[in-house]
């Protein structure tokens, strides 16, 4: 039996509450898999769509007097809990549809990040709808925010991402793996929270799923830590005519790859960070990153990426 940390990423949860949760259904199905074969398994999640809409929608609200204005960092707890929901009952019906008697439990999660990192004065993570041009232009003019263009597909809003340094129900998710259920914790890179002479105080930042999932993984001493993404595999030279996926990747390949800038800032890069961050220094640990849809063929050793200190 394994100790698996599985990182969802929000753009694949859908654009509406609808689709959302028909697309949750296809994920509880890939990751039954995984769950079944006996695993300690906990799963965690993107957000940046969700809590872009949310914040919108807020925003829009209260300014028209319809509603009290509502914080971001109450906005991410919000995608925790709206999407931890969706997961949370497509596990449990896909469960109950194998016979298998195990709780699911959805874990609003707190990380702890440091007011002093340089992030909260370059905002550099993606979040809400993709926006042309034009119209990032005019939100931007209307409402003070920052827009960047996104890996070819539009403009999203960029907020601060700082590093997670401390998870802060991490004893509450390990009593939970060892009771045997199945936890979905650190939903959107957790609530970014800052410790002051008062208590823990929420801060306007989204922190990046994959870095808290590392953390999250390392805390709980997991044997493996499986990105799922848009892709089958990690590429060099993506989408050139010498592109190359590549399926064995040690750290120090990483490293070489990325100085020389071969995977994308607001895409690839956080993840292969990630993954070394999680692998580095531990030779009994595996990181995989690759797609939903491939994820039985990647445990299988079929697909996927590995990497491996």
């Amino acid at each position: 039996m394994a100790k698996v940390v599985v990182a969802l990423g929000g753009n694949a949860l859908g654009k509406s509450p609808a689709e959302q949760l028909n697309l949750v259904k296809q994920t509880a199905e890939s990751l039954i898999g995984l769950i079944t074969a006996g695993n300690q398994v906990v799963i965690s999640h993107g957000n940046g769509p969700q809590v872009g809409q949310i914040n919108l929608g807020m925003d829009y609200a209260a300014q028209n007097g319809k509603t009290a204005a509502f914080p971001f960092p109450e906005c991410g707890a919000m995608s925790q809990g709206y999407i931890g929901y969706h997961l949370q009952q497509s596990l449990q019906n896909e469960l109950h549809h194998q016979m298998v008697k195990k709780n699911v439990v959805t874990t609003i999660t707190q990380v702890v990040v440091d007011p002093a990192d340089q992030a909260f004065e370059h905002p550099t993570k993606p979040v809400g709808d993709f926006y042309t041009k034009e119209q990032a232009d005019q939100v931007a003019a209307e409402k003070g925010y920052t827009f960047v263009e996104d890996a070819g597909r539009g403009y999203r809003q960029v907020v601060p991402s700082p590093l997670p340094t401390r998870i802060v129900e991490l004893d509450s998710i390990k009593a939970l793996i060892e009771h045997g259920d199945l936890v979905i914790a650190g939903g959107g890179g957790g609530v970014p929270v800052v410790e002051t002479a008062s208590g823990l105080q929420g801060v306007p930042a989204v922190i990046d799923k994959d870095r808290s999932s590392a953390l999250l993984a390392d805390n709980l001493a997991a044997d493996k830590l499986i990105i799922l993404t848009a892709v089958d595999y990690v590429y060099v030279n993506y989408n050139q005519p010498t592109e190359k996926k590549l399926t064995d990747l040690s750290v120090a390949e990483a490293q070489e790859y990325i100085v020389q800038g071969q995977f994308a800032p607001g895409s690839m890069l956080p993840k292969i960070e990630a993954c070394l961050a999680f692998v580095a220094g531990h030779p009994e640990r595996e990181a995989i990153i690759t797609s939903l849809s491939g994820l039985d063929d990647a445990l299988a050793g079929k697909l996927g990426t590995r990497i491996h200190s």
